[in-house]
């Protein structure tokens, strides 16, 4: 039913993976995959990832082509809870039978996707949709494991975003398969799309960045993104990826089966027994898990 579009079982299946119920590693090796891009769209907050996925989204619809979103919200560390505000902003699309939209909670995670990114991202590929975008939640230097994921890595950033040598430093840029100046009708946006420019042109061979403006509450660069995404897909760069793409994947879900049984929650309850004990060191406490 999934790989012909059946939108009720496959978020019954998302759910039953998500959340790790009876029959969900059975389903996941029984999954036949297909081949659909996975955009992976990243930035600091406040650049206007959601805005910009909801306009790609409109330009989908009007193409009659299908998309999947997963738009990552942040957990709070302290109940674990999640505001998945990413629905609210693409609420527009919500009824479209050509767009999919799941709104999933990182869960502690501390690279700016969910946990059970990887297996929500293969139930989608096993559907029938032409695009899946995955949006992260912005949280700095560790936000790279996108590219362990996605296809092709979107950094999107804004004038305010600061200098971007800086940025550079940060880790950030250098996964980028395009960058994107969104909100490119502020001052600094010029100087900062001019500097990305000079700094991509020195990479000597392979798939040669671009840097794109965009203003997505206008739609302005939306076109021009779209074919950069479509233009990367037909790169020998896209396909050179894929085995570091399944070694990525592989790599993550080896170390979640190896952490099996070590529940967050269980851990805070014995550190805060053992802290009114007196004497706690972390060091030792972490040695009850090595053995």
């Amino acid at each position: 039913m999934i790989r012909q579009g059946d939108r009720k079982s496959l978020a019954k299946a998302i759910t039953i993976v998500e959340n790790e119920l009876p029959g969900s590693e059975k389903m996941m090796m029984e999954i036949q995959q297909k081949d659909i891009p996975i955009i992976g769209f990243t930035g600091p907050p406040g650049a206007g990832k959601s805005t910009l996925i909801n306009a790609l989204l409109r330009k989908i619809v009007s193409e009659k082509k299908k998309a999947a979103v997963v738009a990552v919200d942040p957990t709070s560390p302290f109940n674990f809870g999640s505001l998945l505000g990413d629905r609210l902003r693409m609420s527009e699309h919500f009824t479209s039978e050509q767009i999919f939209i799941r709104s999933i909670a990182t869960r502690g995670s501390l690279g700016g996707l969910s946990e059970k990114i990887i297996e929500i991202c293969d139930l989608l590929k096993s559907s029938d949709f032409d695009y899946i975008f995955v949006e992260t939640v912005g949280v700095g230097q560790s936000e790279v494991e996108v590219t362990g994921l996605a296809d092709t890595t979107v950094v999107i950033l804004v004038p305010e975003s600061g200098d971007d040598v800086q940025a550079l430093k940060s880790g950030i840029m250098e996964i980028a398969d395009i960058f994107v100046v969104n909100k490119s009708d502020r001052e600094g946006a010029l100087t900062l799309v001019n500097n990305l420019k000079m700094i991509m042109s020195q990479k000597p061979t392979g798939w040669q960045v671009p840097v794109l403006n965009t203003v997505s509450i206008t739609g302005e660069g939306i076109d021009a993104l779209f074919e950069q995404i479509i233009l990367h897909r037909k790169s020998t760069s896209f396909n050179e990826k894929k085995s570091y793409l399944f070694a990525e994947k592989a790599y993550r879900l080896i170390c979640r089966k190896k952490m099996g049984g070590i529940d967050r929650v269980e851990i805070r309850q014995m550190i805060e027994k053992e802290m009114t004990e007196g004497g706690f060191n972390l060091y030792r406490f972490i040695k009850k898990f090595s053995s």
